[in-house]
This record gives C-alpha cells, sequence and structure tokens, in this order.
C-alpha cells in the first residue's frame, strides 16, 4: 500500500499546475495590446536583450515574407536582436525603425489554455541617425501569444504583406 501512495504522491508532485485561464473579450484585448506595446517599444527603441529573453518563449519562431524564417528560437531571436543592438550603438548615424499599431485592424483571439491570437497591421517609420523620419512600409502579421505565470510572452510570428510607403 505504501508504495501505491508514494506512486501517486510523485505522480502529483511532477503533475504541472493547470494553465492560468485566459481573460475573455475586451480584457485580453487589452492584456495583448499591451504585451505588444512593450515588445515593439522595447525591440525598436531600446536595447535590453535580457528584457527580450523574457518577453519570448523558448521554442520562439518567426517567419517573415521579405526576410525568410528569422528565428526557430528564443535564444536565436534574442541573439539576433543584440547584434543588431550592438552595431546601432556603434553607429550612431545609422537607421532607426519604429513600429506602430494601426489600432482599428488589431483583432485578438483566445486559446484556451494557452494564450491568445494577435492579428493586425502595422505601420514602419525610419530615420537615419536623429534625422527626421518618415513611413517607410505596412505590413500585416498574426502572432501568438502564451500566458505563462501571470505574463504574456511571444511564441509565434507570421509578418507578411510588405508593402513599401508610396
Amino acid at each position: 500500500m505504501l508504495p501505491l501512495i508514494l506512486a501517486a504522491l510523485a505522480q502529483a508532485a511532477s503533475t504541472p499546475p493547470p494553465p492560468a485561464p485566459v481573460p475573455q473579450g475586451a480584457a485580453l484585448t487589452d492584456a495583448v495590446r499591451a504585451a505588444d506595446t512593450a515588445l515593439f517599444d522595447l525591440f525598436f527603441t531600446r536595447c535590453d536583450p535580457a528584457a527580450l529573453a523574457a518577453m519570448v518563449t523558448p521554442d520562439f519562431e518567426m517567419y517573415h515574407d521579405k526576410g525568410g524564417v528569422v528565428a526557430t528560437s528564443g535564444q536565436a531571436f534574442v541573439s539576433l536582436y543584440a547584434e543588431q543592438c550592438a552595431a546601432r550603438a556603434a553607429t550612431p548615424d545609422s537607421w532607426r525603425s519604429r513600429r506602430a499599431l494601426v489600432p482599428d485592424s488589431l483583432h485578438v483571439d483566445p486559446v484556451p489554455g494557452y494564450g491568445a491570437i494577435e492579428e493586425g497591421d502595422h505601420l514602419f517609420y525610419e530615420r537615419k541617425g536623429e534625422g527626421p523620419e518618415r513611413l517607410a512600409g505596412r505590413a500585416h502579421f498574426v502572432q501568438l501569444w502564451k500566458l505563462e505565470d501571470g505574463q504574456w510572452r511571444l511564441a509565434r510570428v507570421l509578418s507578411y504583406a510588405h508593402q513599401a510607403a508610396e
């Protein structure tokens, strides 16, 4: 009898807790919009690889219709970002980019037991060094967010339908 009790306790101890419930409706959209804003602000205007690593899943993947397979792990994505940060720091007059979500394009759907699918359009702006900013282009995206320990982490990105600004 004792071996059965010990086996049951061992199984219970090794079973992960159930995932946190995914918010619904406007609360879900607001949470994903906030995570999206934080991620793109970090990526384009700050350089903090450790912060980015905390915002993506270890199995992160990104696919881009112009750049191909960008990354197949969180570590690879963060390494690429760190290289870009170093290049920007070494060349103050390099090109800088900014991303802006097109607000009315945002659509968020829950993924029960996991997180959410975010879809929308975004605009990209660029400037050389501290020069004037100009609209560079537009694209569509689909992103899969994982809600893990109360934190939204980006797991998958499809970025496509890129168009240059007119």
